[in-house]
């Protein structure tokens, strides 16, 4: 029993850190798709979050979610207190310490915030950002969690996700969905006559690259972890298939992105690519356990296929989304979610649908209250000036890269001829 406890907390240690690294993902992803000038605020958004995150978990989240909940729809608003004393004492019953697993539920909380920064770049606030990052970690993903993960109503109806395509993805996604709609597309995205998208393209598709590698590897200790031991055989083979899963998952929405635009363009869409391997990432993530390889490779397949389908939804509605956060994680959100009957015989469709609608409407309805009120109030979106000269000089003052060069005296010699 000590040795299993031991086991346990190390693996939900090493797991949330990977889960924790996603964040570094998330910035340079993010950091990627905008325009150098936006590139300092992405930077300062992504840390902030991640702080705010594991402080309102603290304050009120966790708790919220996981204490008291009982079968109802939300738990005990109030701080989190560790104690492992049962264990110090010579009683392992709790599997693991107190302190991991409250941080291994803390680092899912700030990627749910990280999917609404991409989505809203290059033209919202950085304040009412945080504000509205302060809501959702410390109220609105709590409440939701604690439906399911918190064996609220949702979990006594037999609805599952188990890491979270819709409790941590769509969350988010909705979030970011709701924020783009209400803050508006960035200026020059859609031609003002046509309607038509306009690309605008990125500073670093190498730093995007490095994000998306940084997501698949921390997704390893997002969907592993999520099984919450390791110290039985048992455990140890759920979790090294349910790695194996996450893989392929990956790398057949990657493929699926590959063939669908040699198909249709006879060229490859470098980020519509990595948002391949993201989108199926998100897809297996309700169920990465019970499917076989090929059903997981199926299961990210349909979650890239979904994604691009989404994006091109957006773009239709003139719905602005610098990173694809939305088409990612909401669309193949709740395609995993659905999915999760393919493999689990005990699932049911109709009771997953229940789910993805309660937690989508849910989390509209108050993101976009929040939205709205912060819109009219104190207001979300940048100046128009401030826009065109961008976040990082408009609010911070500074810029992510210096373009700047010493001339050289031949410089000076050129110039005075």
């Amino acid at each position: 029993m000590e040795t299993g406890f031991i086991l346990n907390t190390f693996f939900l240690l090493v797991c949330g850190a990977m889960v924790m690294f996603m964040a570094a993902g998330f910035a340079m992803l993010e950091a990627g798709m905008v325009r150098s000038k936006s590139v300092a605020v992405i930077l300062i958004k992504n840390i902030s979050l991640y702080a705010i995150a594991g402080i309102m978990f603290y304050l009120i989240g966790y708790n919220l979610m996981f204490t008291d909940v009982d079968g109802g729809f939300f738990g005990t608003p109030m701080p989190w207190v560790g104690d492992d004393s049962l264990a110090l004492s010579g009683d392992y019953s709790a599997g693991y310490a107190s302190y991991a697993f409250w941080f291994f539920q803390m680092v899912f909380v700030a990627t749910a915030a990280s999917i609404v920064s991409g989505a809203l770049a290059e033209r919202i606030k950085l304040w009412p950002f945080m504000l509205f990052v302060a809501i959702l970690t410390g109220l609105v993903y709590p409440i939701t969690g604690s439906w399911v993960w918190g064996e609220g109503w949702l979990y006594q109806m037999g609805f599952s996700d188990f890491a979270g395509s819709t409790l941590v993805h769509s969350v988010g996604g909705w979030a970011a969905l709701t924020g783009a709609i209400v803050l508006g597309a960035r200026k020059g995205r859609f031609d003002k006559e046509t309607g038509e998208a306009k690309p605008i393209v990125g500073s670093s598709l190498p730093q995007v690259t490095i994000g998306t590698f940084i997501l698949w590897f921390g997704w390893f200790g997002f969907n592993g972890g999520s099984q919450l031991a390791i110290s039985s055989v048992e455990d140890a083979l759920a979790v090294a298939k349910i790695f194996a899963n996450t893989n392929m998952a990956a790398a057949a929405g990657v493929i699926t992105v590959l063939a669908v635009n040699q198909f249709t363009m006879k060229r490859i869409d470098v980020p519509m690519a990595l948002n391949g391997a993201l989108a199926g990432l998100v897809a297996i993530t309700a169920g990465p356990l019970l499917p076989s390889l090929w059903l997981a490779m199926l299961i990210g397949a349909m979650g890239a296929g979904i994604m691009m389908l989404a994006t091109a939804a957006l773009e239709k509605f003139k719905i602005d989304d610098v990173v694809g956060a939305i088409p990612v994680h909401l669309a193949a959100g709740i395609w995993g979610t659905l999915a999760v009957v393919l493999s689990d015989p005990e699932a049911s469709i109709v009771t997953q649908l229940i789910g993805v609608t309660s937690v989508g409407l849910f989390v509209s309805i108050i993101s976009i209250g929040l939205w709205s009120a912060m819109k009219f109030s104190v207001g979300i979106r940048l100046h128009w000036t401030k826009e065109e000269l961008g976040g990082d000089l408009s609010e911070l003052g500074i810029r992510a890269y210096n373009f700047e060069f010493e001339e050289t005296p031949s410089a000076h010699i050129v110039a005075a001829e």
